[in-house]
């Protein structure tokens, strides 16, 4: 696992590792990575990356959020409730030198609470498959202040998925068992 484009590409990120199983890490593949940021960078929208403050929810390793830092992002907030995952993500903050762009929250992604600050204008969702966790964590992350106006959600799931009231779809693609959905947040 490595980040794929901008100017830290090419550097290895960890490995979740065969131990970690019990961790239900799941990385987003470089292939599947690489497809989701030409169309967020060279799409019919411009480059939806650069500048943008990012949230990363369900973070995992961080890869998402981290490729998006590379990419021109000027800040990610990165949110996973597991131990593991936030060692993982720490790990690779370090080893990209990104501790004065990055925030790492230990919070469900599904009941974030209010957010103090701005709303993001880039979402990660990236929940495990198939347990309705990406309606609730969006639901959670909108109730919460934590979107920005027009927001891009990128939301990544094992099956298409339905853009929730008051959201735009923009596009929808499978890559092999990954369905990558983006949507335009409320304006």
């Amino acid at each position: 696992m490595r980040i794929v484009g901008g100017t830290h590409r090419g550097l290895h990120l960890t490995e979740v590792g065969a131990s970690d199983a019990a961790a239900h890490l799941r990385p987003t593949s470089d292939r599947v990575r690489e497809a989701l940021f030409n169309m967020l960078t060279q799409g019919k929208w411009g480059d939806l990356v650069r500048g943008q403050r990012v949230l990363d929810l369900f973070a995992g390793t961080g890869a998402l959020g981290l490729e998006a830092l590379s990419r021109g992002a000027k800040q990610v907030t990165l949110v996973d409730d597991g131990a593991t995952a936030r060692a993982l993500i720490r790990g690779n903050i370090e080893k990209m030198r990104a501790m004065g762009a990055t925030r790492l929250y230990r919070r469900d992604a599904t009941d974030l609470g209010p957010n103090r600050g701005p709303g993001f204008g880039l979402v990660f969702l990236d929940p495990p498959y198939g347990k309705g966790l990406g309606a609730r964590a969006l639901d959670s992350a909108q109730r919460g202040g934590w979107l920005a106006p027009a927001a891009t959600v990128v939301w990544e799931e094992n099956a298409a998925q339905l853009p929730p009231e008051g959201f735009t779809p923009l596009d929808q693609r499978r890559y092999g068992e990954t369905w990558i959905t983006l949507l335009r947040a409320p304006g």
